[in-house]
């Protein structure tokens, strides 16, 4: 993949996806999550096995998220949803990875983990990848609540959270299309994290190819 084409110097922030983005698709970690969220569901909320899948992928499409659907049009208690879904031995599924240590620590930008998910859950992905010590903050479910990523006003919060009132600034890495999309719409430059190339976004296909698209310069 060539470098972004973009002024690269201008880049102080980098705002970086949890899930499928700091850990390979291919840990097959994250459908251990999914399937925690179909148990909760089921068990917990009474929804039968077979209407799941269809539900899910409409409070997703709709709301951002199955949570903030599930806020949204039905009763959910929030944090025992997250505390049920996130109950699962991540070092089992993910080991600490020096060389992706050492890829993040070669950028001089501060770094803040932009996720839909929660802060708890956050800290300790990080803790199992050998990776929490690089990253100066979280921008969490709760922190953009009652908003998401793709919604723009989740972008517009972790600005503030961050501390940045230029959007252009910041770089945002994701491992899905709409998400970056809307980073973009909002002046935010973007990389996906995939298998396959999306038009109009530079891709890689794992954060440690990051130098191939953004290679690591001094922020002054």
């Amino acid at each position: 993949m060539p470098p972004m084409s973009q002024d690269n110097q201008r880049i102080k922030t980098l705002l970086i996806d949890l899930d499928d983005t700091v850990y390979p698709a291919s840990s097959g970690f994250w459908p251990v999550i999914r399937e925690r969220m179909d148990k909760y569901l089921h068990e917990h909320m009474g929804f039968s096995k077979e209407n799941i899948p269809e539900l899910r992928e409409f409070l997703y499409s709709k709301y951002g998220t199955t949570l903030r659907g599930l806020q949204a049009e039905y009763k959910v208690d929030t944090e025992d949803y997250l505390s049920f879904v996130h109950n699962v031995p991540i070092e089992d599924h993910l080991t600490a990875q020096p060389e992706l240590y050492a890829t993040l620590a070669s950028y001089s930008q501060s770094k803040f983990i932009f996720t839909n998910a929660d802060i708890k859950y956050a800290e300790r992905v990080l803790r199992s990848l050998g990776i929490d010590e690089l990253f100066k903050g979280i921008i969490d479910i709760h922190t953009t609540a009652p908003y998401c990523k793709p919604h723009l006003e989740a972008y517009r919060i972790a600005l503030d959270f961050i501390g940045e009132t230029e959007p252009e600034t910041c770089l945002f890495i994701d491992d899905l299309p709409r998400n970056l999309h809307a980073a973009k719409s909002f002046g935010i430059e973007a990389i996906l994290v995939g298998e396959e190339p999306v038009d109009g976004l530079p891709t890689i296909k794992q954060l440690n190819d990051l130098p191939q698209v953004f290679p690591p310069f001094t922020v002054l």
